[in-house]
């Protein structure tokens, strides 16, 4: 069991699909994406919860990763595993 997974994304995001991939790999078989393409209200709630205007956002349990590049830093480190594991 891991921890659970929030994204927030749009369709067309290709640093969406690269941090899903990564999430995948590592295990992750559910992720709760929210489509702020299709529920702009929830970009104003994204951007009150991270302070960041860009997609995607993503939440591993109460832990706020940041985008993509942010959660492939987090491999690098060895701390994804971690996080994944709480």
């Amino acid at each position: 069991m891991s921890a659970p997974v929030l994204m927030y994304c749009t369709e067309v995001c290709p640093y969406c699909v690269r941090a899903e991939q990564l999430l995948t790999r590592k295990g992750v078989t559910v992720i709760e994406k929210v489509r702020i393409d299709l529920e702009p209200e929830q970009r104003d709630l994204m951007v009150a919860r991270t302070g960041r205007r860009t997609v995607p956002q993503i939440f591993i349990g109460d832990h706020h990763v940041g985008g993509c590049d942010d959660l492939y830093a987090c491999e690098q480190a060895g701390e994804l595993d971690k996080l994944l594991a709480a």
